[in-house]
């Protein structure tokens, strides 16, 4: 199955040991040599970063350890091919426009028969690809635009976080479904199951929470600037597997929650 990742920081910062730690998992005989993504996000707009060979031979993923954008949130993953061939249409994070917002969506898991329910395709959104993370992605937009909000703006918090509540209990029929949604402003984190290489099985957890402490986030994301710009800075990170040392969390099956700037703002369990 896929890996994902996900940062979510007060001040901006860059990926670096965790990055290197992700695009390590697509060595050798890895199956999620099948692609990679990054989006960094810069207020309405992001940076997007593809590419459809492994993550580890990519020399695109090695500039990006040492020069990517600053940002204060950023979506990743490494790509196992369950549904859709090798090729960028196929390749996450999948970004749409939304009310004047650019929206990137990251999932894992294998949604079978995504492609046979109507659900996902009721509004205008429609799929470039063939994989059904991408159809899920537009599943939950068809949801997101129903809600009314000013050109720019987003609807409130409670809404959004019930907006992907819904979809993720629709998904979930069909398959593991952990996924990763920003709308720029929030990022949205669902945790279902993945398959599990210690058992064999497809079980919790489908993602692991670290929360920073605020004197090592610099080594997980940058080097410091200066002792009182690392003190203020707090984050956290979501990734499929943990990436480096330190108390990585499993997150309970069925939980969805809400972060901004580095801090939990809302959590809901179905």
């Amino acid at each position: 199955m896929c890996e994902l990742l996900a940062m979510s920081c007060r001040h901006p910062a860059r990926l670096t040991s965790s990055l290197t730690a992700l695009a390590s998992h697509a060595e050798g005989t890895s199956r999620n040599r099948d692609g990679w993504g990054l989006a960094f996000f810069q207020g309405r707009d992001l940076a997007l970063y593809r590419g459809t060979e492994a993550a580890d031979t990519s020399s695109m993923v090695r500039w990006l350890e040492a020069c990517g954008p600053r940002t204060k949130l950023a979506l990743g993953y490494i790509r196992h091919a369950t549904q859709g061939g090798i090729e960028l249409a196929n390749t996450a994070p999948f970004v749409r426009e939304l009310n004047g917002r650019i929206h990137g969506f990251t999932h894992n898991g294998n949604l079978a028969h995504l492609f046979d329910d109507a659900a996902p395709t009721k509004g205008h959104y429609r799929p470039v690809g063939t994989t059904d993370s991408e159809l899920a992605f537009c599943g939950l937009l068809s949801l997101m635009e129903k809600q009314a909000a000013p050109l720019h703006d987003l609807p409130p918090l409670d809404a959004r976080l019930a907006a992907v509540a819904e979809m993720a209990g629709v998904l979930r029929r069909f398959g593991p479904a952990n996924f990763l949604y920003s709308d720029g402003d929030t990022l949205f984190a669902h945790a279902d199951r993945r398959l599990q290489p210690a058992t064999g099985r497809v079980e919790p957890p489908g993602l692991y929470r670290l929360t920073c402490p605020r004197q090592s986030s610099s080594e997980l994301l940058e080097r410091p600037r200066s002792p009182e710009s690392d003190a203020a800075q707090r984050a956290i990170l979501l990734a499929s597997v943990p990436l480096t040392d330190g108390d990585w969390m499993p997150m309970p099956q069925g939980s969805i929650i809400a972060i901004r700037d580095g801090e939990q703002v809302a959590e809901r369990q179905i």
